[in-house]
């Protein structure tokens, strides 16, 4: 059996934002999906989560995700033994952003939840697709499921993740990174600097994905994922 895959959903996202690959890479090896927590900083969620994780394991992590994938490497670099990232901003949120969404917490307490989703998340930043309204209709179902409570937590989150930069450059493991072309949230001049900055970092655009490409294009992604962790890189890589 192969070494486990740790899946990290992103912003206000359930096992539901990973379930294609939940099933695809599951065929092969254990799946462990991190749960939304209770903390609110990327630091807190990584300590919570690192505890609990076996010795040697593969991490996937989405946005959000993405973030405290980052993390759990910077305090187990032993214990990863190789990385994606998907839509993964690995710089602090901009203050005139996070300044900006003070509002939204004020509004999604007041019953407005899906109105602030669809601000964090608007349909540009996936591709024109037949599909993309269930795919957002999906987003506002996990959003509505975990609730304002929890948006507050990830809001903060997001608003004092740290800059990685320092820890990204150290980390010498196999990097797969996934940009969808179209995605306007983590644009792919960031996925490039992302990838560019690690040592064995490798970057992948996926065609017709934007921000979620993992749920746009669920076969290309696991497809990738799974030649990725089994050792080997996709055909298509900007390495």
């Amino acid at each position: 059996m192969n070494e486990p895959v740790v899946l990290i959903p992103g912003f206000m996202a359930d096992a539901r934002a990973f379930m294609p690959q939940i099933v695809g890479l599951g065929q092969t090896r254990p799946v462990i999906l991190l749960a939304p927590s209770l903390s609110d900083t990327v630091e807190k969620v990584a300590i919570e989560a690192a505890a609990a994780l076996p010795a040697r394991f593969a991490v996937i992590g989405h946005g959000l995700g993405g973030n405290v994938a980052i993390e759990l490497f910077r305090r187990r670099p032993d214990a990863v033994s190789r990385i994606a990232l998907i839509a993964t901003d690995p710089l602090p949120e901009p203050p005139q952003l996070a300044a900006a969404q003070e509002a939204l917490l004020v509004a999604a307490k007041t019953g407005h939840m899906a109105d602030c989703i669809a601000q964090m998340l608007p349909e540009a930043a996936l591709f024109d697709a037949p599909w993309r309204g269930e795919v957002l209709a999906l987003v506002q179902d996990m959003a509505a499921t975990l609730g304002p409570d929890q948006f507050q937590r990830q809001i903060r989150a997001l608003q004092r993740r740290p800059d990685q930069q320092k820890t990204l450059r150290k980390a010498n493991v196999p990097a797969l990174i996934l940009a969808g072309e179209a995605d306007t949230v983590v644009p792919r001049r960031r996925a490039e600097f992302l990838a560019g900055m690690m040592p064995q970092g490798c970057l992948e655009v996926i065609p017709e994905a934007g921000h979620l490409p993992q749920l746009e294009q669920p076969e290309t992604v696991t497809r990738a994922l799974e030649t990725f962790l089994s050792g080997r890189l996709p055909t298509l890589l900007l390495c």
